[in-house]
Formats: C-alpha cells, structure tokens, sequence
C-alpha cells in the first residue's frame, strides 16, 4: 500500500488555453459544422429562385438565367457558410470556476479525488483513459468527466516531484 500523495494548485489563463487546446480538436464543434452545412443549401436555393425569376423578367435567355443563377446561389451559400462559422468560433477557453478556485488532486489507493471549492469528486483509476504530457503540462482524460490539467508550475519547479507524480499515476492508471 502506498502513501496518499496531494497537490494543489489554480489554473492561470495560459493554463486553460492549453486545457483547451487538449481537449477540443478544432475551433468549432460539431453542431456548428452541422447547422452551417445544413442551412447554406437552404440559402442558396432561396437565391437561386430569386435571381432566376429576376432574370427571366429582365428578358435573359434560358441558358444565361440558369448560368448566373447557379453562380450567385453558389456565392451565396458559400458566403453564408464562411460567415456563420466565423461568427461560431469558440472566444473563451474554460469554465469561470476554474480561474476561481483553488484544484487539489489527492492520489489514494482507491481512487483520484479531485477538490474544487465545495465540490470533491472521487475518479476511479479505471475511468482513467490516458494521461497526456504537453511542454508544461500534464492531462489526465478521464471518461465520463472534463480532462483535468495539471501545470507543471504547481510543483514550484520541484521535478523530483512532478515526476514521482506522474509515475504514480501512471502506476494506478496502468498506461
């Protein structure tokens, strides 16, 4: 049976971009893509009957109506496409109680038990699907629950420590 082993610590901002980057594969997620997909045909249809009824009255023939009309309804939709995906990018990274309070991680036997403000959560070691190092950071995935960081400025620059840690949990974890 091995010692509990505990650290502590907040997440700066930096530390959520990276938190961020981890966890999300693209800048958008999958509705947008969805919904931006779904309605750009729905758009470009709607032009397509607008500019060739325009043109027919303008006295166009057949084949300049149908011409022009696929491509403002292409312009269209692409446009619409484009505009709906910017005005869809994810601004901020994280959640408010993550600046706010104070993360401390409790490695036992039975189970990571994570601490934030009046909130403990007991993970099982199983639930535990990889652990992820970055340049500063390590990243427990844990499925079912968010990804937790852990900066590796919460060590305060000890990396006996940061390494004993990460071991440990490797060891629980078995990956």
């Amino acid at each position: 049976m091995s010692e509990p082993m505990s650290i502590s610590g907040s997440l700066t901002k930096k530390d959520l971009k990276r938190l961020t980057g981890t966890t999300r594969s693209g800048t958008v997620g999958p509705t947008t893509v969805y919904y931006a997909g779904l309605t750009a045909p729905i758009i470009s249809a709607g032009v397509t009957v607008i500019t060739r009824a325009q043109f027919a009255n303008a006295g166009f023939s057949t084949y300049w109506i149908w011409l022009l009309s696929a491509f403002v309804a292409a312009f269209a939709g692409i446009s619409w496409y484009l505009i709906f995906m910017r005005w869809s990018y994810r601004q901020t990274h994280g959640r408010s109680e993550e600046l706010a309070e104070v993360t401390r991680l409790d490695i036992t036997e039975e189970a990571l038990i994570v601490r934030r403000g009046y909130v403990v959560s007991h993970i099982g070691w199983r639930a535990i699907s990889e652990l992820r190092r970055g340049r500063s950071f390590l990243a427990i995935i844990i499925d079912g629950s968010p990804t937790l960081l852990v900066p590796d400025h919460w060590f305060d620059k000890e990396s006996d420590q940061r390494q004993a840690f990460q071991t440990l949990l490797e060891a629980k974890t078995q990956l």
